[in-house]
């Protein structure tokens, strides 16, 4: 059985807070896109096994496509005597075609963890409700319940609290990611709440949310730190601008960056020309609404 996992991006990302476990407080809306991993799953095997065609990917406990499934069945036979489908084979085999970029901003690894726990529950014929996957998602990774529900939504708190958002219209873009990784973590150690401004810029729409202005909201907070590490991000939103692009911006703590576009021709043509000139990665893609 194969399954598309797909890519996402921040349309905004203001950071609010900071909290006692060191965790950051946001609000972000997030969109999946058009670009998307492959799982393929393996039924009736001995014990979870996981694979990529990718060597940055690794093929052990440390995969959270791995921890997914094993919270999963660890979950499943803690309830067996109530759930249904409990007397399917507890083992399965994972294998992860690669096509999201690893480390850059884009969510490859929760949505593959979020596709997992969506498919092992439906295989074995529903045990968990919506919020006991929410839950074991949230034990994952604080992205994976956005990748449980499918739909553009607003995150708060860690990005755990989620409100489906319907005034998403679907729009075009071309995502480009240089040959390197970022590490969140330390994106959020560097990040000066003092010098955040998004929350400025997002004043009217938290006033009225009928609808996404995305020339006008489009932020990132944690954009600025970024840059000051990887000047070539600032580079390649420039390029896309150039390219024809309304706007362009970092998702997530990056490396990878988007730019929207008119239509989906003006995308392909601006992602042909770039790909001609660099040797960074390029995708055209549509938001998922």
């Amino acid at each position: 059985m194969k399954i598309l996992s797909p890519a996402k991006i921040n349309l905004f990302l203001q950071v609010t807070g900071k909290r006692s476990d060191g965790y950051h407080e946001l609000v972000t809306l997030m969109s999946c896109i058009g670009l998307y991993d492959v799982l393929t799953f393996h039924f009736d095997t001995p014990g979870i096994s996981v694979s990529c065609d990718s060597h940055e990917v690794p093929d052990n406990e440390d995969n959270l496509v791995y921890k997914a499934a094993d919270l999963f069945y660890d979950r499943l036979t803690k309830g067996s005597t109530d759930h249904t489908g409990s007397e399917k084979s507890r083992g399965v085999s994972i294998f992860i075609e690669k096509h999201i970029p690893v480390a850059a901003g884009l969510g490859g690894g929760s949505s593959n963890a979020g596709r997992t726990l969506l498919h092992l529950n439906q295989y074995h014929g529903l045990p968990f409700s919506a919020a006991e996957l929410n839950g074991m998602g949230l034990a994952i990774g604080a992205d994976v319940p956005f990748f449980l529900q499918e739909k553009p939504a607003l995150a708060t708190g860690i990005g755990e609290c989620l409100e489906i958002y319907k005034g998403l219209p679907v729009l075009w873009m071309v995502v480009v990611c240089p040959h390197f990784s970022v590490s969140t973590a330390a994106v959020y150690k560097k990040l000066n709440l003092g010098l955040t401004k998004c929350g400025k810029k997002l004043k009217n729409f938290f006033s009225d949310r009928s609808t996404f202005d995305f020339k006008q909201y489009l932020c990132n907070d944690l954009e600025s730190v970024t840059i000051s590490k990887y000047p070539v991000i600032s580079d390649i939103k420039k390029q896309l601008l150039q390219m024809g692009a309304h706007v362009a911006l970092m998702t997530g703590s990056g490396p990878a960056v988007f730019g929207i576009y008119p239509d989906s021709r003006k995308a392909r043509r601006a992602c042909e020309q770039l790909s001609a000139r660099h040797p960074w990665q390029l995708f055209v893609a549509e938001t998922l609404i």
